[in-house]
C-alpha cells in the first residue's frame, strides 16, 4: 500500500549510501552459479531503494504485503520505467522472492541474459534520483 506522507530526504540520502555499497560490492562479484543468486538478489535490491528512494522524495512510503510490486507499478505508472522495464524487474522480483523464501537459486544464464537491461534500468533510475538530491 502506498500512502501519502511528507517528504523524507535524509531516510532517502541513507538509503541511497547504502545503496552505494551494494553497488560496489556487486562490481567485486565474478559472475558463477554460486553468485548468480547473491548478483540477482542485489540488483533487485538496488532497484528496489531506488524506487523507494523516489517515493520518499515525493512524500510517499510505502508497506504491506505487496509493497515491493507496487513500487515497481508506481514507477511505472509514473513514466519512469516502460512497461518492457517493469516487466524485466518484476520478474526479477518474482525469481528473487522464489530464492529469499524457497531457497531456489538465480541461474547464471538467467543472469546474462538480463544483465545489461538490469544495468540500463539501475542506471535510468540512478539518474532520476540523482537530480533529486
Amino acid at each position: 500500500m502506498i500512502i501519502t506522507t511528507k517528504p523524507d530526504k535524509e531516510k532517502a540520502k541513507s538509503i541511497y549510501a547504502l545503496l552505494l555499497n551494494r553497488k560496489k560490492f556487486l562490481e567485486s562479484l565474478k559472475l558463477d552459479e554460486t553468485s548468480s543468486t547473491i548478483i540477482g538478489e542485489t540488483y533487485y535490491e538496488i532497484i528496489k531503494e531506488l524506487g523507494v528512494i523516489l517515493l520518499l522524495l515525493k512524500g510517499f512510503k510505502v508497506y504491506g504485503e505487496y509493497a515491493h510490486k507496487e513500487i515497481l507499478e508506481y514507477l511505472e505508472k509514473e513514466n519512469i520505467l516502460t512497461k518492457e522495464e517493469t516487466f524485466i524487474s518484476q520478474d526479477l522480483r518474482i525469481k528473487r522472492n522464489y530464492s529469499s523464501y524457497e531457497g531456489k537459486p538465480i541461474s547464471k544464464s538467467y543472469i546474462l541474459s538480463k544483465k545489461e537491461k538490469l544495468l540500463l534500468i539501475i542506471s535510468k533510475l540512478d539518474k532520476k534520483v540523482e537530480g533529486l538530491f
